[in-house]
Formats: structure tokens, C-alpha cells, sequence
């Protein structure tokens, strides 16, 4: 399932006969009292500038921050914000700036706030439509236009090729993630990891550290490998193993549509979402009352992923659930 999508408003909605074209928010810009105080010359005292209406510019700045981010997982907040500077910075200079690779839950919380964001647009790409751990390219809206329906023409993802003979000592996902690691590189430079079984991997990666990766990366596990740079146009990437559900409920309720996806009873279905270990669109502290609509996924820590792909009223006044488990 893709997440390659992009907030953009229509053309109509840019040109002067319609709305007027808003600047881009910048939420750590301090307020105009502020700004204001900065231009007093040298000469002058901050007597002679404006007093602050009724609030101080850092409370302002801090009001605008929240508001900007309300909605954001608390665990996400911090790589949000910084996906909304680094969106700020690209606006400024008309240029197209990538976040490191962040999780489905940062990418979702991103998304939700860059949409608040006038002239702004965004395209999450990880290398591959399936991609898990993406990167967020952000831009004004000319910058990125049509990129969304074919972000594979993103310059900000690149691969390379781990081969080695895995035969006797396999290794796993974990065991390249490791390895990448171990040359002295940050998490979020690296993106999904696709085992090739015997072979080795192909690892997703920031662009700029492919010939660090061809240099550094000479050993998994006992294994010594040899790491080169590949097309994206390369990757073996596996179909999703999926398995199609229908069920008949009383209602769009969370616990009774996840309790039927993942065949389990209802009360567990009710402690694991209490636990939090129930996301909705990759958002947790869900409730079990939630009602659910088609195109919303439920992913179970442990236990893959739930798709609504429809719902349909039967005349007896329940739901037909048409259901996509990833498995």
C-alpha cells in the first residue's frame, strides 16, 4: 500500500481572482512586537517600541508552534517539527528538501501538519510504492508538481547491493541494520532493508551515502560482503502476502472490526487497544468505540495489518466488511 500522496490545493485555488496567496507559517518566528523591537536602531531604547498586545512574543511563538502541531503523537512531535522547519527553509529558498526516513506513524503526523501549511506540498517516498520507512520531500508547490502521482522521479532515495555468501551464517534484517550502523551512520539515513536470502540484501539508503556504504560496509555477521550502488529500477521487492476477509457487524466500531480482521475475541481485542498496542492510520491512543470507514487501516503490534477496502449497509441495517489483512 502506497503512502506516496501529496497535499496540494487546485490550480484554481492558487490564481489572484480566487483566494489571496498566504505566506508560509512560520511558527518559530517570534510575533510583529518582536520583529519590531529588533528594528529600534542603536540609538533608541525599547521604550520607544510597541508594547506587546497583551501577550509576550514568546508565548505567541510557542501558541503558534502548538497549534501548528496539535493532533501530533507526543512521541512523534519532535520529527515533525523538524520535517515543518525543514519545509519552511525549502519555501524560503525554492528548493525541494528531504527528511531523514522516518515510520508510517512520523510520516502520517507529518503529512497532517504540511497540509496546514499554505504553499507547501509533500511526497513520502521510500524507493518502492511498499516502502515502509519513507523520506518526506518538501517543496513549494510548483517545486514538486506531479511528482505525487510518480515520485520514483524524487532524486532522494538510493539503493546498493550487499552480496555475500549467507549459505552457512544467515543473516537477518537486524544483521544489516547493524552492519550499516557500525560505519558510523544515523538511523535515519537508512531506509527499508530487503533480504535476498543467501545472497545478502538491498538496502535503501540517502543518496549521498552510497559510496560510504561501497567503502565502509564489507561485513555481516561473519560474512565478508561487497556492497555496490543499484537502480531503484532493481529492487526484488516481494509481493505483500495478503488474505482477503468479510465479515457482518452491528456496527464500524474499532474492537468489532479488529476483533473479526484478526480473529480474535472481542474482550482481547478491547485490552490490547487499552495496552495501546492498537494504531488507527498509524495513530495510537485510540478508543474502542472508534468507528472505522473504508480506506482505514489497523495495525496490531505483533500481528500485521488490517485494511477496511469497503463497507457496505445491508437491508437489515448492519455493515458488510469487505477486509485486506497484510499478513
Amino acid at each position: 500500500m502506497s503512502l506516496a500522496c501529496r497535499f496540494l490545493r487546485p490550480a484554481a485555488a492558487c490564481t489572484a481572482a480566487a483566494v489571496p496567496r498566504r505566506s508560509v507559517l512560520r511558527w518559530p518566528q517570534p510575533c510583529g512586537w518582536l520583529q519590531q523591537q529588533r528594528r529600534v536602531s542603536d540609538s533608541g531604547s525599547a521604550a520607544d517600541a510597541a508594547s506587546p498586545p497583551g501577550r509576550c512574543p514568546v508565548t505567541s511563538a510557542a501558541s503558534a508552534r502548538d497549534d501548528l502541531l496539535r493532533g501530533v503523537d507526543a512521541e512523534n512531535r519532535d520529527a515533525v517539527a523538524r520535517i515543518v522547519e525543514q519545509a519552511q527553509r525549502a519555501a524560503d529558498s525554492w528548493t525541494v528538501v528531504y527528511s531523514d526516513f522516518c515510520t508510517p506513524p512520523v510520516v502520517a503526523d507529518a503529512m497532517m501538519v504540511l497540509e496546514r501549511m499554505a504553499d507547501v506540498a509533500a511526497v513520502p517516498w521510500g524507493g518502492y510504492a511498499q516502502a515502509e520507512r519513507c523520506r518526506v520531500a518538501v517543496g513549494r508547490e510548483e517545486a514538486l508538481d506531479g511528482l505525487a502521482a510518480d515520485p520514483s522521479q524524487l532524486d532522494g532515495v538510493a539503493a546498493v547491493q550487499c552480496r555475500g555468501n549467507f549459505l552457512f551464517d544467515p543473516a537477518t534484517h537486524r544483521d544489516f541494520l547493524g552492519a550499516c550502523l557500525g560505519t558510523g551512520i544515523e538511523r535515519g539515513k537508512v531506509g527499508d532493508i530487503l533480504v535476498t536470502g543467501e545472497q545478502g540484501a538491498q538496502i535503501l539508503c540517502a543518496p549521498n551515502l552510497v559510496e560510504h556504504l561501497e567503502t565502509a560496509l564489507t561485513q555481516v555477521r561473519t560474512v565478508p560482503v561487497q556492497t555496490q550502488a543499484i537502480s531503484l529500477s532493481e529492487l526484488q521487492v516481494r509481493a505483500p502476502r495478503v488474505e482477503e476477509l468479510s465479515s457482518v457487524e452491528a456496527s464500524m466500531r474499532l474492537d468489532a472490526i479488529a476483533s473479526a480482521g484478526f480473529r480474535m475475541s472481542r474482550s482481547k481485542m478491547m485490552d490490547l487497544i487499552k495496552a495501546g498496542d492498537v494504531r488507527v492510520n498509524w495513530r495510537s491512543g485510540c478508543k474502542p468505540s472508534a468507528e472505522l470507514k473504508a480506506g482505514d487501516v489497523v495495525s496490531v503490534v505483533g500481528k500485521g495489518r488490517l485494511e477496511v477496502a469497503a463497507a457496505e449497509m445491508t437491508k437489515k441495517g448492519k455493515h458488510s466488511v469487505k477486509m485486506v489483512r497484510y499478513l
